[in-house]
């Protein structure tokens, strides 16, 4: 019997339908994205783990000091582990902020408390039978310590605090699983991953093997990826002849929140049940097609580190050779087996011209030793017929100045030969002679304004001058190395062969150093340069109307090697941006490793002139003046 149903409650009915509909899907979820607030006690906090194969339930529970996950929701991953997390700095609050993360297509199961994150299972390939359809259950009791505001993805579950939560799940193809979310989505690359594996058989007469990543449809008609296993995979392979290669096409799973590094495209995983595969004779190639990468970032191949941490992603660039084949194309040789994938630098941008400006700086340095070691000998015996305030300070600023670039010339080669444990020590000693080398610098500058403004009252003896120029500098270092990696080893990439960074020991890339870096170098080389600047403006305004200004040579000599002492000429280390970055650079490179040698020039060359002028070092004074005179007799040390 037909029934004819008004036009108004068909559209009733239509928007129920949705209602209803819509409503089921926010209970039931294909994937699980629980987070929480773990209410618990100051102490000793530990996470418990117990994950075996199945499709049946998780719960997530909270005690006092335990967090546990437990339940039968895997495909392969099987887990039973007692986690410390006092070293994740939770045991000094009394609330931690913690996400479940589950991926049934990949079997992948992750874990992030506070701000570490966990991966208590690995992602795999697309296997027979996928763990899904989760529905939220009964809540545990309530309790003083457990979980609160617990959340499914962006819907608020309860305020309230409950010791536990527990999720069902339902079996199901994961084939027919990927084609659902795939289709749901329009393009499988987006959002919905399924990686796929390719199983090759290693048998008697193998001599290699490509594979190439499946090709997705609409999206492009070239592999992304391609794999060449050698035939010394096969003899390094004990108890099977079975190679399991997968291409993961989301790589959104490998990244690790890191705001200067990010991971291209596909991650390959290579990998031999049961075995650990490394040092081979022959290594495995991968080509990597992936997105146009600028110049301006560097990029390298990585491998995943599982020996350092096996449930953090940890990238390292260990057994892999990186070769660049234009912008849209890398080239990786690694001889061992696990995760691969091209990790882009974003910051800092790589240097240009490297080999140059080391050379450069090389050269500089080795000057600069040389002539800072003659100004001290020359200075020695200048204390001895002289009674010159100044002629301390300039052996101070010689002595800091070859401690600077003696350790800078063999700073590359202590990174190499010693690695992390030597730059941890030489890293310090480097800072501190570049803080004593900025110090001794604006020494120069107060002695100056001294001897040219306040000329009723003797400057300050030459021990208190050592006490700021050697020991003050020591403090913040000393402060830093007790707080802990500051210093090590630092990678210097430069833009032509980025698989080949230059090493030396500063500074480590964390946020905890590059603070360090602001608030002492940048902070006292600003005070530096700002205050050269003004000192070298009012000395030219002293000697201007001087008869031995109209020597060129001499004013050219006095204001050059002020600008030396005063460090100004370290001001170019703000200006490494725009066209002219390179010619910055370049100059900055070369003024600042020949420090040493054009401050001997200059008091060689003023007391030549001196001597030929009858014993003034700017010839005679004509106004004779007292600012004036002691000017000169600045001039004369």
């Amino acid at each position: 019997m037909y029934v004819k149903v008004p036009r108004l409650t068909a559209g009733l009915i239509v928007f129920l339908l949705i209602i209803v509909l819509s409503t089921g899907s926010s209970e039931n979820d294909w994937d699980l994205n629980f987070c929480g607030t773990w209410r618990h006690a100051k102490g000793n906090l530990n996470l418990i783990v117990s994950l075996s194969t199945g499709c049946e339930r998780i719960s997530i529970s909270a005690g006092k000091n335990t967090l546990s996950i437990k339940g039968k929701i895997t495909a392969h991953c099987k887990r039973s582990d007692l986690i410390p997390l006092d070293s994740f700095g939770l045991s000094l609050e009394e609330e931690s902020k913690f996400c479940l993360y589950w991926e049934p297509l990949l079997d992948q199961l992750k874990l992030q408390v506070g701000e570490k994150n966990l991966t208590l299972c690995w992602p795999s390939s697309l296997h027979g039978s996928c763990c899904t359809d989760l529905s939220y259950g009964a809540n545990e009791p309530e309790a003083t310590y457990g979980i609160t505001n617990g959340t499914i993805k962006t819907d608020v579950i309860t305020g309230k605090t409950y010791t536990g939560y527990n999720f069902s799940g339902q079996s199901i193809e994961c084939k027919t699983l990927c084609d659902q979310a795939s289709n749901f989505n329009g393009n499988m690359n987006i959002q919905y991953p399924c990686a796929r594996s390719t199983e090759v058989e290693m048998k008697a007469d193998f001599r290699g093997y490509n594979i190439k990543s499946p090709v997705t449809k609409g999206v492009s008609a070239e592999p992304t990826a391609i794999v060449h296993l050698p035939r010394a995979l096969k003899q390094a392979a004990k108890n099977t002849s079975k190679v399991v290669v997968t291409f993961f096409t989301n790589n959104v799973l490998f990244q690790e929140g890191h705001k200067e590094v990010r991971i291209l495209n596909n991650v390959v995983g290579i990998t031999i049940e049961n075995e650990i595969i490394a040092g081979l004779s022959e290594q495995i190639k991968i080509d990597f097609h992936h997105d146009a990468i600028s110049k301006m970032h560097s990029r390298k191949c990585v491998s995943w580190d599982t020996r350092k941490d096996p449930l953090s992603v940890t990238w390292t660039v260990d057994g892999c050779e990186t070769k660049q084949r234009g912008s849209e194309h890398t080239e990786c040789s690694c001889n061992h087996l696990t995760y691969f994938a091209v990790l882009v630098q974003l910051q800092p941008k790589p240097v240009r011209h490297l080999l140059a400006l080391s050379v450069i700086t090389s050269l500089g340095c080795a000057v600069s030793v040389i002539s800072c070691v003659a100004l001290i000998v020359f200075l020695c015996r200048k204390s001895r017929r002289s009674k010159e305030h100044s002629i301390p300070i300039h052996l101070g600023l010689a002595l800091s100045l070859v401690f600077l670039n003696l350790l800078f010339f063999f700073t590359g080669v202590l990174a190499n030969v010693g690695g992390h444990s030597v730059c941890t020590w030489v890293g310090a000693a480097l800072h501190y002679s570049l803080l004593s080398s900025f110090t001794w610098m604006g020494i120069q500058v107060f002695h100056t304004f001294w001897l040219v403004y306040i000329v009723f009252r003797p400057s300050p003896k030459p021990y208190v001058w050592n006490l700021v120029g050697f020991v003050l500098p020591a403090v913040p270092v000393i402060i830093l190395a007790g707080v802990g990696g500051i210093y090590g080893v630092r990678e210097v990439v430069q833009s032509t062969n980025d698989s080949s960074p230059y090493l030396m020991c500063w500074m480590e890339k964390t946020d905890t150093a590059l603070l360090a870096h602001y608030f002492t170098n940048i902070m006292i080389l600003i005070v530096l340069v700002f205050s050269g600047i003004v000192m070298l403006f009012l000395v030219y305004r002293e000697i201007r109307t001087r008869d031995e200004w109209r020597n060129n040579r001499v004013a050219f000599l006095s204001i050059w090697g002020l600008s030396c002492l005063f460090g100004t000429t370290w001001s170019l280390t703000f200006l490494d941006f725009g066209p002219l970055s390179d010619f910055v650079l370049f100059l900055s490179c070369i003024l600042n490793s020949f420090q040493g040698f054009l401050l001997m020039l200059r008091y060689c060359m003023l007391d030549w002139m001196r001597k030929q002028a009858g014993g003034s070092a700017l010839g005679s004074s004509s106004t004779g003046s007292t600012r004036q005179q002691m000017l000169q007799t600045h001039e004369k040390s």
